[in-house]
């Protein structure tokens, strides 16, 4: 039997230990004693958080190294440190979470004239630079109360909100005091950006005083990284930040901006006139276009200069009193970065039409990357070690190689600490996604077959669709009208504060005899919300959620056959939807005492090739069963009645 290591009893803070969370524990504490990465699977309810943190501070305290937790949501970054508080009982440890400046800045005027994180921290630098920010003068003019601030955080771990509603009240910037404990925390949970986006990090790594080289970097939910790596990498110049440069040339009297801004733009239009979605643009044709009919002739030093008149224009509204915001700045950022990426195969781009929030068609031009390991290599290379987990990462090696993982990675799949009778796990045949095959008749049987789930289902029901058209198509179908529970349904382009009211209402209902929830695979609800207990009883995965056929995605494909002979479709396509699929799978099962069904309304995801990229947590014992009706409806009748 596998015992926790000496090393790690000390900060482990429960008396007991979960099935197989000993295992999980010591390959990660064993591969980073001894300065090597590891690749982990664990499944839901194992425990990750806190078996990753008391398996690295040994190591980090031993070692003087620092832990960068890093993991997408703000719940997320809650949990780790509530984690340390429950070691910090028992040993000393310190923390701190951060949330970004655009959640912890309480300058009204900064966040509301920042474009996104990167502009904040401009705006925010401009007006700390003339005295502008009465937060930030607050800091060194009640010298006395922030020194107490920073002995209180350098002592004990503390949450991001914890010390926003603090500074909040003191009137002291919460980001500057957060800046501050950075030196002293041994761990820091935070966002992706912050470790993988290079201009982040650089300034990041600046104020916490250390290098990567003394980093123990914890990637949480590492299934996303990916994908958040080549979004990182890519830009976008909409028509109208182009039409707003125009404009804003013009304001400050400077016409050759301003004769480029409207030249741009018209051409960019002309370009997407006849695109239907997206077409991939070469960058020879972009670059003639700027020198030939734009009369650029050094392309560079025009974009460079466009760059110092945007830097000039936010200084000169701050001195207005104006929001700091250049349109001639961000266009010159788009520019630059599409010079430096002309000559890497690695990137492409994209001229795309689509509606904006009014309806009405526009257009942009897009710089794709299609390589992640340019984002993760550099990092994972740097570290002291890495500890990359997640509860859907098979195969290993492919994630491996696609982020390019140091060669000497551990790579480790933990079994699942769920009791096989908790988990109910079948494909139905005859019902399928694929886009031949949607007709009427075919949403006709999957709505009968939703509702033998849902009449069957003691509380709570959730149904993940392969994509909004496949939502809306059982919707004209008459689903909501079939079912006998309520219905809670994810509608396209959903703010995120809709999207959470309506989750809330969903899983209310799991005590007054049950709702049903429809979104979809890939979103927000299916990757980032847990329904446990009574909040989801049963999960319903209908289809494959393959992206459409996109130039971009054949692009992917294509520059991963370059990289992995005959494994571009494989990587860049079947991988991406299999794990979309297996997060929706495992919404319902979250603690070792849920109970679920999981029902795949799908043939494709009886083949072996499918399940070959599901967690095996999930195809151990998992049915296949006919076509023909109430036998899915029987199946769940008899798995309910067994967990009573």
């Amino acid at each position: 039997m596998i015992k926790l290591p000496s090393a790690v009893t000390k900060y482990f803070p429960y008396s007991d230990v979960r099935p197989y969370q000993d295992e999980f524990i010591s390959t990660v504490y064993n591969a980073v004693h001894e300065k090597r990465s590891v690749l982990i699977e664990g499944s839901n309810g194992l425990g990750k958080t806190i078996s990753a943190l008391s398996a690295c501070i040994p190591v980090a305290m031993e070692k003087d190294l620092k832990i960068l937790y890093v993991a997408r949501t703000h719940r997320q970054h809650d949990r780790v440190i509530e984690e340390l508080k429950a070691i910090h009982r028992q040993q000393p440890v310190t923390g701190v979470s951060i949330r970004g400046r655009n959640e912890m800045c309480l300058n009204v005027f900064a966040a509301r004239g920042a474009f996104d994180s990167k502009s904040l921290m401009e705006v925010c630098e401009l007006l700390k630079a003339k005295s502008r920010c009465p937060f930030y003068t607050h800091v060194d003019e009640r010298t006395y109360e922030y020194i107490q601030l920073q002995q209180q955080v350098a002592v004990r771990p503390y949450m991001a909100s914890e010390i926003l509603s603090v500074c909040r009240k003191k009137e002291i910037c919460p980001y500057e005091l957060i800046k501050s404990a950075l030196s002293d925390a041994r761990v820091v949970a935070l966002s992706y950006l912050y470790v993988f986006d290079p201009q982040i990090r650089n300034a990041f790594l600046k104020g916490m005083e250390t290098e990567l080289q003394k980093i123990i970097l914890i990637v949480d939910e590492a299934h996303n990284l990916p994908e958040t790596a080549v979004d990182i990498s890519g830009s976008s110049l909409s028509l109208f930040v182009m039409k707003q440069a125009e404009l804003e040339a013009n304001r400050f009297g400077n016409k050759d901006i301003e004769a480029f801004a409207q030249f741009f733009r018209d051409e960019v239009e002309k370009l997407t006139d006849h695109v239907y979605r997206e077409e991939i643009i070469s960058a020879d044709r972009i670059i003639e276009i700027i020198q030939k009919q734009g009369n650029v002739a050094h392309p560079r030093e025009f974009f460079e200069s466009l760059h110092d008149a945007g830097a000039a224009i936010k200084k000169s509204l701050l001195a207005e009193g104006k929001n700091p915001r250049s349109y001639v700045h961000a266009m010159s950022e788009f520019l630059l970065k599409f010079l430096d990426t002309v000559d890497d195969k690695s990137f492409i781009n994209v001229a795309s039409r689509y509606l904006n929030k009014e309806k009405n068609k526009t257009a942009k031009l897009q710089i794709v990357a299609l390589d992640p390991a340019k984002v993760t290599e550099p990092v994972f290379s740097s570290t002291y070690a890495n500890v990359i987990m997640s509860g859907t990462l098979q195969p290993l090696e492919a994630f491996a190689r696609i982020t390019k993982l140091p060669q000497n990675t551990v790579k480790c799949i933990v079994p699942s600490p769920f009791p096989k009778e908790h988990v109910f796990s079948a494909v139905c045949l005859g019902v399928t996604t694929a886009m031949e095959k949607r007709t009427p008749a075919m949403y006709q049987t999957m709505i009968q077959r939703i509702n033998e789930v849902a009449e069957n289902t003691p509380t709570n029901t959730g149904i993940f669709t392969a994509s909004f058209d496949v939502l809306n198509a059982l919707l004209a179908e008459g689903l909501e009208h079939s079912l006998q529970k309520p219905l809670f349904h994810e509608r396209r382009g959903m703010t995120s504060k809709a999207n959470e009211k309506l989750v809330a209402d969903f899983k209310a209902y799991g005590g007054k005899g049950g709702g049903v929830f429809l979104g979809v695979q890939g979103g927000r609800t299916s990757e980032g919300v847990d329904f446990p207990g009574n909040q989801m009883n049963s999960v319903l995965v209908v289809g494959v959620p393959y992206a459409e056929p996109t130039p971009r995605v054949k692009a992917q494909i294509e520059y991963y056959d370059k990289r992995f002979p005959g494994l571009g479709r494989e990587y860049g396509y079947i991988l991406p939807a299999m794990k979309k699929a297996s997060q929706a799978a495992g919404r319902p099962i979250r603690t070792l005492d849920d109970r679920g069904a999981i029902i795949f309304l799908d043939y494709r995801f009886s083949t072996s090739y499918c399940r070959n990229f599901l967690p095996s947590w999930i195809t151990n014992g998992m049915k296949t069963l006919p076509n023909e009706t109430n036998v899915l409806a029987n199946e769940i009748i008899n798995f309910f009645k067994n967990q009573s």
